[in-house]
C-alpha cells in the first residue's frame, strides 16, 4: 500500500550466521543507508542479527516494498561477494512483512527491533549492538506524521493481527 510503513523480516540462507562476521553486517547497514539516502525509502529502525534482518521502513512513492527489499538484499549480497571474493548464498528468498497500523503499533514494533539482540542474549542493552539503530550511530527517519494520531492507517477487518 502506498505510503505505508512496514515491519520487514528476512533471513539468511539456511539460517546461517552470515552476519556474525561484523564486516558482513556492516555491509548490510551501509547498503540500507545508501538506498535510504537515494530516496528509495524512509528507514525508521533496523537491526542486523547474525542470521536475519528486521527493519521498519516506508517505501517512497516510486519504490514498492518488494523493490526496497530487493535493493537491500541484492546490493548487500553484491558487495559481500565482491569483498569476500566468493559466491556463497547469503539471503533466503522472500521476506515477511506486516503493515504498521498506528502509533502504538509503530512503537511496539520499534521496541521489538531494538530489543532483539537483548532477547537473543547477544548484549545486555540494545545500545551495545553495533549493527542496530539502537546504537545511536545511524541517522534514522522520524515516525511518519500519519502514525502520530493513533488512528488506524490500514484496514485489517477480519484479519488476524500480525505479531512482531
Amino acid at each position: 500500500m502506498p505510503g505505508c510503513t512496514y515491519l520487514v523480516t528476512t533471513k539468511t540462507w539456511e539460517n546461517r550466521p552470515v552476519f556474525q562476521l561484523c564486516e558482513n553486517a556492516e555491509t548490510v547497514v551501509r547498503c540500507m543507508i545508501k538506498y535510504r539516502n537515494q530516496g528509495a525509502y524512509a528507514l525508521r529502525e533496523f537491526v542486523v542479527m547474525p542470521n536475519h534482518l528486521h527493519l521498519l521502513l516506508t517505501p517512497s512513492g516510486e519504490t514498492s516494498l518488494e523493490k526496497a527489499i530487493q535493493l537491500i538484499k541484492g546490493g548487500s549480497s553484491y558487495q559481500i561477494h565482491r569483498i569476500r571474493e566468493s559466491k556463497f548464498k547469503i539471503w533466503n528468498s522472500g521476506f515477511h512483512e506486516a503493515t504498521v497500523r498506528n502509533s502504538v503499533d509503530f512503537e511496539i514494533r520499534r521496541e521489538y527491533i531494538r530489543m532483539n539482540p537483548v532477547k537473543s542474549q547477544l548484549v545486555q542493552r540494545p545500545e551495545d549492538w553495533k549493527c542496530g539503530s539502537a546504537s545511536g550511530k545511524f541517522e534514522l527517519d522520524a515516525k511518519p506524521d500519519r502514525l502520530s494520531s493513533g488512528v488506524s492507517t490500514a484496514s485489517n477487518v477480519g484479519a488476524k493481527a500480525p505479531t512482531p
